[in-house]
């Protein structure tokens, strides 16, 4: 279920936050993996935190589940610091999924479900068949429905879900965010981390980070904006690519037809006289996906 289909998405007042930072810094020695971000997301809403790898998105989660201290700034979980028993009211499901390899599903659940000292919830219809093998011999998909059904035992108030669909197909994908919108719909906050710009239409609203600085926030249209972008048509699609590139135009390849971002078409026909390729310019709408290439590149 998208975030339109849900209404449009959580409007929550600005005052209710389930996760906040305020200026929130991170440096590991001279690196600083995360600078200055200031974010929240309410009860209900489902907030996508994009950004290629490397942006700061995992330290950032980290500093929100108290498990990494911020270098400044300040952290709040459901109004105070994260310490132990706000943390018991957080879910987390990790990029590596959080469970132990040697055990099996059912083990997997009975133990983390024993932690929070909650029954252990039997496993779905869908894993039940799975239910007594070791999490190693499992599809990456199965595993990962698994690590949902685990971060979610306790009846969490948070989700943090780290690269949930990574690695999975089509199908698996489409019934993880299913059980994030369960979850939102129970009024859960959510903070989903991604880089794939195809997910960002799942939220109701938009964090972009990019070098460890949040670059921009809100929705699809808001953060898309008045970005301008090119549709290049040519059979030497390489070339093109190539020279476009060597003169420092955003520019990005769809399967073999290239887009150019921010960039005037008089421009790019310029650039492509002057490699000697025949192509046509054309104004496109922009993506998602060029407008975080125009402002990672600022």
């Amino acid at each position: 279920m998208s975030a339109g289909a849900r209404g449009g998405g959580a409007t929550a007042p600005a005052d209710v936050a389930a996760l906040r930072a305020r200026a929130v810094t991170r440096r590991f020695g001279s690196f600083i993996a995360v600078e200055d971000v200031t974010m929240r997301v309410a009860p209900g809403e489902i907030v996508g935190l994009l950004g290629a790898n490397g942006a700061g998105k995992t330290t950032l989660i980290r500093m929100l589940l108290g498990l990494l201290a911020t270098s400044s700034g300040e952290i709040q979980v459901l109004g105070g610091r994260p310490d132990r028993s706000r943390r018991r009211r957080l879910g987390y499901v990790p990029q590596n999924l959080g469970l132990y390899r040697d055990l099996t599903i059912a083990e997997n659940l009975a133990f983390i479900a024993g932690v929070y000292g909650v029954p252990a919830p039997r496993p779905p219809d869908d894993l039940l068949p799975f239910a007594d093998a070791q999490i190693r011999s499992l599809s990456l998909g199965i595993a990962r429905r698994a690590a949902f059904v685990a971060a979610l035992a306790h009846q969490p108030q948070v989700l943090l879900a780290d690269e949930p669909t990574s690695g999975v197909d089509a199908l698996t994908s489409a019934g993880l965010w299913d059980t994030i919108h369960d979850q939102a719909d129970r009024d859960v906050a959510v903070l989903v981390t991604t880089h794939n710009m195809q997910e960002a239409h799942q939220c109701d609203r938009l964090l972009l980070m990019a070098g460890g600085r949040l670059v921009a926030q809100g929705s699809v249209r808001d953060i898309v904006g008045d970005t301008a972008a090119s549709a290049v048509r040519t059979d030497d699609w390489s070339a093109a690519f190539a020279a476009l590139n060597a003169a420092g135009i955003p520019v990005m390849l769809d399967g073999r037809a290239v887009r150019v971002a921010d960039t005037a078409p008089e421009a790019v026909e310029r650039v492509l006289r002057a490699a000697g390729i025949r192509a046509s310019v054309e104004p496109v709408p922009a993506t998602i996906e060029e407008r975080m290439l125009v402002l990672a590149r600022s």
